[in-house]
């Protein structure tokens, strides 16, 4: 498993993603994104993104649009994706990284703080407001100082031997599916 910056041939995916998870989309570049893959099957396992908020007193970095596909949960794809996230905010300089999660149990075994909302810059205030009127009604605002971040290390081992998850696979489709009966149809290049 690694952690990688997305590519463009990856929007499609992501987008489709995003919207099966419910979460935020709101000016989507797939710049912006960090995607987790398994290199021996080169499939993608989970994904996150870094949402830049330009300001004329200094920029605000926000990590959203946190996932994992179901079949990769509990495996520290998520915590590698976060690592990522808050690495690549550390190198673009940013002091702090804000988040505003309904899951503040999960981010904040990585170190983030849960900060009250009148502590959050005014662009981030009116953030939280439009994604707990659309998305995540219990979001909640939370900050790191990345050089605080910090990997259990319970999840950089799980996430060492990662494999997905089959659990119970789909049944092939036949013609039955279809309203097909296979014994009756003819069909247009039949040489029967």
């Amino acid at each position: 498993m690694y952690v990688r910056d997305a590519r463009n041939r990856d929007e499609a995916w992501l987008l489709e993603h995003i919207e099966a998870m419910g979460l935020d989309e709101t000016a989507f570049r797939s710049r912006d994104y960090v995607i987790a893959m398994d290199e021996a099957e080169n499939e993608r396992a989970g994904f996150g993104r870094i949402r830049i908020h330009k300001r004329e007193d200094g920029d605000l970095c926000e990590l959203t649009s946190i996932g994992v596909l179901e079949q990769w949960r509990g495996q520290g794809v998520g915590a590698h994706v976060v690592e990522r996230l808050v690495q690549t905010a550390e190198d673009e300089g940013f002091e702090v990284v804000y988040t505003l999660t309904g899951e503040p149990d999960y981010l904040g075994q990585f170190g983030f703080e849960r900060i009250e909302v009148a502590q959050l810059p005014d662009r981030l205030r009116d953030r939280l407001e439009e994604k707990q009127e659309r998305l995540e009604p219990d979001a909640v605002p939370m900050v790191l100082r990345p050089a605080d971040f910090t990997m259990p290390r319970r999840l950089r081992q799980a996430f060492k031997g990662a494999q997905a998850d089959e659990g119970e696979t789909e049944p092939e489709e036949g013609p039955e599916d279809f309203g097909i009966d296979p014994d009756e149809a003819t069909y247009k290049y039949d040489t029967g």
